[in-house]
């Protein structure tokens, strides 16, 4: 199955400070991304239904950007958040990339389409 890169946005009335602390810190990453993480250094841990996915912190600007690698990738995956403001509206710009199967993407776009519903509801808007 052919790996194909997905690229999301979605507008946030939150600063970026408040969501770079949900992208990165445990007490906040499980109110809506998974069900429990732990954290070593750079190495992070998440658990979803009993599952454990482990993934390196790569690239870590905080207010801007924070990119992982899944251990379990393929060479030059990785599952990224980028932090910015929109010109117009003053809102924040959380942009996604990741990678998935060629017939998953529409799968994944609901997906997180869900987790930013939660996101926005844990952030307040």
């Amino acid at each position: 199955m052919e790996r194909v890169q997905i690229d999301l946005e979605f507008l946030f009335r939150a600063s970026p400070t408040i969501l770079y602390k949900f992208l990165t810190t445990p007490s906040t990453l499980i109110r809506w991304f998974c069900d429990d993480v732990d954290i070593q250094g750079d190495t992070y841990t998440f658990v979803w239904s009993g599952s454990e996915e482990v993934a390196e912190l790569v690239d870590d600007i905080e207010d801007e950007r924070v990119r992982f690698v899944w251990d379990e990738a393929d060479e030059n995956e990785y599952l990224e958040f980028c932090l910015g403001k929109s010109p117009v509206t003053g809102e924040t710009i959380l942009s996604i990339t990741e990678w998935c199967d060629s017939d998953e993407v529409e799968d994944q776009k609901h997906y997180w389409t869900k987790l930013m519903d939660d996101l926005r509801k844990e952030t307040g808007g």
